[in-house]
């Protein structure tokens, strides 16, 4: 079965990473993955989109994710400025980083974690910008069952191999965000 994903966030807030994260944890168990950018403009702050694919059969498609069967939000302020929602399958998830979701209609769940708050708590902070990449993982995880959190773990142990504690400290919040994780409303 094959899972689209789309993530949304700024520049510099790790969707293209956490993308990478993800297909890298879904490699370790044994399934074929994907992940790859879209830029709009390239800076910190831009809005920015990346997509994964995850299925238990080679991936065959190479295009960006149209009709993605989850869609994560990495920051609060983005569906002020793009409809996370396009093409979203009516039986989709949203994992939203707030503590309420801010779209509403559509039949889709939509699932809550203060990834900010986790991302400062733990020092996972940039330019003065939380970092909400791994915590988001996590709650994808929690959400969606897609993967098991050990991999998601090791995964992010394995990106961030030779920086110190960073690696600790971002395994960290997605466990994190994984216990804390909740269904939301909008």
């Amino acid at each position: 079965m094959l899972i689209e994903l789309r993530f949304h966030g700024r520049g510099g807030q790790g969707a293209v990473t956490a993308a990478n994260i993800l297909a890298s944890a879904a490699v370790l168990e044994g399934k074929y993955a994907q992940a790859f950018p879209y830029f709009g403009a390239e800076r910190r702050g831009a809005p920015v989109e990346a997509y994964a694919r995850i299925s238990d059969r080679p991936i065959q498609r190479h295009s960006q994710v149209r009709e993605p069967d989850i869609v994560v939000i990495l920051d609060p302020e983005i569906p002020k400025l793009v409809d996370v929602t396009r093409g979203l399958k009516p039986d989709g998830v949203i994992v939203f980083n707030g503590v309420n979701s801010p779209v509403e209609g559509g039949s889709w769940r939509a699932w809550c974690v203060n990834a900010t708050k986790i991302a400062r708590e733990l020092g996972l902070v940039v330019s003065g910008w939380p970092v909400v990449n791994t915590a988001m993982l996590g709650a994808l995880v929690r959400a969606t069952g897609l993967l098991k959190l050990e991999s998601v773990e090791k995964a992010i142990l394995e990106y961030f191999s030779g920086k110190g504690e960073i690696g600790k400290l971002n395994a960290l919040a997605a466990r994190r965000a994984y216990e804390e994780a909740s269904a939301c409303s909008g």
